[in-house]
């Protein structure tokens, strides 16, 4: 079995729209897939649903699913014609309902809060721009056009430095929460979350359905870089969402905090993916750019768990030929990695006796040269705090239970194996062999380091190390 530490996450769409094209892209390495609920109708959404849980794994299991809520995005509402605005132009950006004039109407049900120095308006990615003047009403400003042209239905519409009110969930977003929890989504990712708070809001709507759902949060809104430290706490995971964050924040702010959210991320324990352009060119093209290459390598460098193809693989020309990029970058890239830059010492006040075990197995891996490090997890924890340290030895966490063993597909370095349930620690080692036998990842003279808790199956009790030799 050939480890491949940085995730694939690879969203589904027209060009992939059937399990056989599903199958071939799985086979190639995508990690998990993920069902983007900004598009199409609730019966659409399920069918994606259906149609990837018939991919046949390894592991007899179905592939991982991450369910993607649309959030409260803002665009142009529809408009019987292009509006055509010059540099100079004032313009009235307005949710009121009104389309007459030099108004730009806009999605309804939200207010403007207030207006901070330097406010703008960014139309279709940015490509048309307005300064903000003055609010005119909760629902109005007053705009001076900087950046002219053509303005269509259904564009996308940021507002860097305007504090909006808008639900956390919207009305659709619940639909789709419903949606993806009756259809078993292993991860839940919240669009343009603005503060750590969001994480209630949707836990609590979580909890009253009487599920369990880790949540990734998207940082895409200038409030949420603002607030990072907070989210990375209170989410399960985090995503870099370039794409409106470029929108939102100047663009060569960008990779920057691209570098901060792993970063901070990676110390926390947290999932990081990193979106948006990862590929973009091989929407159409066959073969990726050089600077494609490069930043695909950079964060794999800096540490990011996971990278996420949205149009690439959704309605691109070659789906296939983007996870094989993907995969090819990766495994170039990992086979130049010097593990020492990810290596630091966990701050005191992190320690709990499970830190402190994974820790020490980091460690011990690496001083007695053992290829492999096996942790024995109901929960997923144990597996994402070894992760944080990035060891150098394969990370194998056996799990009975199947979902940790989806949960975990896109946490770095983590190699899920379903085994079956085990009643008490004198099982492990044996368990451990026959895994690592079956999966043709043992070798005699190997050494491998083993964690897990006692008592066997309590989440959150891990408290033995020990060295296996085979």
């Amino acid at each position: 079995m050939n480890i491949q530490r940085t995730k694939i996450l690879a969203t589904v769409g027209p060009s992939c729209d059937s399990t056989e094209k599903l199958q071939e892209l799985y086979d190639k390495g995508v990690n998990c897939f993920r069902v983007n609920m900004s598009h199409g109708s609730q019966e659409q959404k399920k069918d994606f649903f259906k149609k990837i849980k018939k991919v046949k794994t390894k592991s007899k299991d179905r592939p991982t699913i991450l369910a993607d809520l649309s959030g409260p995005k803002i665009r142009v509402d529809a408009i019987e014609k292009d509006i055509c605005v010059n540099k100079g132009d004032t313009v009235f950006v307005s949710n009121d309902g009104k389309t007459k004039g030099n108004i730009i109407p806009i999605t309804k049900g939200f207010q403007f809060g207030s207006i901070h120095q330097n406010a703008k308006i960014l139309i279709n990615d940015g490509r048309i721009q307005l300064s903000v003047m003055q609010k005119i009403s909760e629902g109005t400003l007053e705009c001076q056009v900087i950046l002219g042209g053509n303005i269509q239905s259904r564009k996308g519409v940021n507002f860097p430095r305007v504090e909006l009110d808008v639900p956390t969930l919207s009305e659709q977003d619940k639909c789709d929460l419903d949606l993806a929890i009756k259809e078993g989504a292993d991860w839940i990712a919240l669009s343009f979350v603005r503060s750590a708070s969001d994480a209630d809001i949707i836990q609590s709507y979580l909890s009253d359905k009487n599920v369990e759902i880790p949540v990734m949060a998207k940082i895409e809104k200038w409030e949420a870089v603002i607030d990072i430290d907070s989210i990375i706490q209170q989410f399960d995971a985090v995503m870099v969402a370039r794409g409106d964050l470029g929108a939102e924040v100047p663009l060569e702010k960008v990779p920057a905090i691209q570098k901060m959210v792993i970063k901070k991320a990676k110390r926390l324990g947290k999932p990081v993916v990193i979106a948006t352009q990862i590929l973009e060119s091989m929407v159409e093209s066959s073969v990726p750019t050089r600077a494609e290459v490069s930043d695909i390598a950079n964060a794999i460098i800096d540490g990011t768990d996971g990278l996420l193809v949205t149009g690439e693989t959704a309605a691109g020309a070659n789906p296939e030929a983007v996870i094989d990029v993907l995969k090819t970058v990766i495994e170039e890239t990992e086979n130049t990695l010097s593990f020492d830059i990810f290596d630091y010492e966990p701050r005191q006040k992190w320690f709990s006796i499970a830190h402190a075990i994974s820790h020490a197995a980091c460690r011990v891996s690496k001083e007695v040269s053992a290829k492999h490090l096996v942790t024995m997890t109901h929960s997923g924890s144990t597996a994402r705090m070894i992760s944080r340290y990035r060891p150098e030895a394969n990370l194998i966490a056996l799990t009975p239970n199947k979902k940790c063993f989806r949960q975990l597909q896109i946490v770095w370095g983590v190699t899920p194996l379903l085994i079956k349930k085990y009643k008490n620690a004198d099982q492990v080692q044996g368990i451990v062999k026959q895994a690592l036998e079956e999966n043709n990842l043992a070798e005699n003279n190997e050494k491998i380091v083993i964690t897990g808790g006692v008592p066997v199956g309590i989440s959150g009790t891990t408290n033995y190390l020990s060295v296996l030799k085979i």
